[in-house]
């Protein structure tokens, strides 16, 4: 594997691996909510180490410098791994291409997938064994039921982050810990880092893509782009787009064209470099087709089964069943129509539980 370790405090690897404590390494960003979990770590006796992963280029890794600070403030050591080639391949410039192909990425659960759940654990293991827990400041939770242990949503709706994380590997499950899971607001996380004096108490939360450069995502996207057609699902010529990597399915603002009334993006074809828009009521949508199935909790998925399902991170899953099930495809009808769901974001389907049975990648939709 291709990366450089940075060690920012003392630490024996070896001593570590041979503790017989429970052992804990928590992805560290510096930040209000990975502070927070390990805190409750700590509290719980954990032997904790810390990991940064840097994926900008070598001169400016900020978030090694705070995680790396936060660390030395709750005495516990930290290293950082320099991954930003891998990175950029897997994740940066797939999220870029992406746009071009009329697909809305989803960089986080593809980061969560391939990167802190997967290359990252996997150098974390060639340093330190394998006996010891993953540990993140994501809002979600592990929850075991009769020997096996489920990915669920966290007590927190509105911060619950178990869509992004669909695509983890099942047999890692066992080994992660999700601290915030049980807490139920944000405000509850910042009080419990600034109970203990932490400074990174009062850190502002980034709304934007970590990879983003200061001109925003979008002018990573926009290369290339060259304008085209806005049609209505007739074939009508309505006006000229600026380019389909601005667009986005369900997209209403910015559309630059003049209409009695509403009209949304309901399709991007990258063929003719055309945006084909229709009213609110024409982009609802009964069935949805995903790829890339990772199942999590096989003994629910059968053909037939209902589900609450989810296509965006935001508002509340909605009941489902399976209508057509194979080795990497899945396709759910929905009991009511869902609005505008978007090629490249996530289908993920929860029991009543709010276990996370599957999740896939959407590659289509239907009426």
């Amino acid at each position: 594997m291709d990366y450089t370790v940075k060690t920012t405090s003392k630490f024996n690897s070896l001593d570590w691996k041979n503790s017989s404590l429970k052992k804990a390494l928590v992805l560290m960003s510096g930040g209000v909510d990975s502070t927070a979990a390990a805190l409750l770590l700590l509290k719980e006796n954990y032997s904790l180490v810390g990991i940064t992963m840097e994926i900008m280029d070598r001169d400016n890794n900020s978030a090694t410098e705070s995680a790396a600070s936060v660390c030395k403030e709750l005495s516990i050591p930290h290293f950082s791994v320099n991954i930003y080639e891998k990175f950029r391949n897997e994740i940066i410039l797939p999220f870029c291409s992406s746009y071009t192909l009329g697909l809305t990425p989803n960089p986080c659960a593809e980061c969560n997938e391939k990167i802190k759940f997967g290359l990252l654990w996997d150098i974390a293991e060639d340093i330190l064994g394998k006996d010891f827990f993953v540990a993140t400041g994501h809002y979600a939770r592990i929850i075991k039921e009769n020997d096996r242990h489920y990915l669920a949503s966290g007590i927190n709706k509105s911060k619950d982050q178990s869509y992004f994380l669909s695509g983890i590997s099942a047999e890692r499950i066992p080994r992660i810990l999700f601290p915030l899971g049980d807490l139920r607001s944000k405000e509850e996380t910042r009080m419990l880092v600034r109970s203990h004096g932490l400074s990174v108490s009062e850190r502002s939360e980034s709304m934007e893509i970590c990879f983003a450069n200061e001109n925003g995502y979008r002018s990573m996207v926009s290369s290339g782009s060259i304008p085209g057609p806005i049609k209505d699902t007739s074939g009508k010529f309505l006006g000229e787009h600026t380019g389909i990597s601005y667009y986005t399915l369900g997209q209403r603002k910015g559309l630059g064209i003049a209409s009695k009334n509403p009209l949304y993006v309901v399709s991007i074809l990258p063929e003719t470099n055309t945006i084909v828009v229709t009213s609110r009521e024409d982009a609802f949508r009964s069935e949805i087709v995903a790829d890339h199935i990772n199942i999590l909790a096989p003994e629910f998925i059968n053909l037939g089964s209902h589900f609450l399902g989810k296509i965006r991170s935001q508002g509340d899953p909605s009941p489902c069943k399976i209508i057509s099930l194979s080795d990497n495809e899945i396709k759910v009808r929905f009991d009511i129509p869902i609005f505008a769901p978007a090629p490249g974001q996530r289908l993920v389907l929860y029991t009543s539980k709010k276990y996370v049975a599957a999740g896939g990648v959407i590659k289509e939709s239907y009426r």
